[in-house]
């Protein structure tokens, strides 16, 4: 398995522990992530693995992915739905294949959809 390519330079990612990305957060020193220090992206690894948790972010994208989960997530952890069941729902109102829909994989403008359609409230239509 190759490390992850950079979206900004298409460079080679480097596999890093959290030391790396958060040296003032001893907690996170054992996870693993994949880093392009001259973009200042990175991504961090599934619990236990060197699998990415979706593409390489730099400041932008992560500011928007966090927004992005901060209104899609409660639609979810609230107990309503179930959380495959939201992304299916996303999936459907963005008009993408769900296997293609998680926040972890989007860009700027996918996470600014996410925000759009959850402050509209388009997922609990097309669930009720």
């Amino acid at each position: 398995m190759t490390n992850p390519i950079c979206p900004y330079c298409n460079k080679e990612s480097e596999g890093v522990d959290g030391t790396a990305i958060y040296p003032h957060r001893p907690d996170l020193s054992h996870k693993w992530f994949y880093q392009c220090v001259p973009c200042d992206a990175y991504v961090g690894c599934h619990p236990g693995t060197k699998n990415s948790l979706g593409r390489l972010a730099n400041a932008e994208l992560r500011k928007w992915k966090s927004i992005a989960h901060r209104v899609f997530d409660p639609l979810w952890r609230d107990g309503h739905m179930k959380r495959k069941e939201a992304y299916k729902a996303l999936a459907e109102v963005m008009n993408i294949h769900p296997n293609d829909c998680h926040i972890g994989m989007f860009d700027v403008d996918q996470c600014k959809k996410v925000y759009s359609i959850c402050m509209n409230e388009q997922i609990k239509k097309v669930t009720s």
